[in-house]
């Protein structure tokens, strides 16, 4: 069962750098928000993925932890958007 929990682990690792990708062109900042939001999901992922693995129950609260920030920064985000039309 680790295994299989592991290489899920790699899997969202993987979307993880195309998230990267797509965060270093662009080409728009909503491209640029949306990966970064796929990158933190993926990330909440990951981290709860490993929990179970390596037997660390502290890992779920540090996942809705990141929950909450990823929240937090798309609220950031929409706020900074709306203020910069506004201008």
């Amino acid at each position: 069962m680790n295994a299989f929990l592991l290489a899920v682990a790699l899997v969202l690792m993987a979307g993880i750098a195309a998230g990267l990708i797509r965060v270093a062109i662009g080409p728009t900042p909503s491209d640029r928000m949306m990966a970064a939001q796929l990158m933190g999901t993926s990330g909440i992922g990951v981290i709860l993925l490993l929990a179970p693995v390596l037997a660390v129950p502290a890992l779920i609260d540090v996942a809705l932890i990141f929950s909450l920030l990823a929240a937090v920064a798309v609220t950031a985000f929409t706020r900074r958007r709306v203020t910069n039309h506004g201008d």
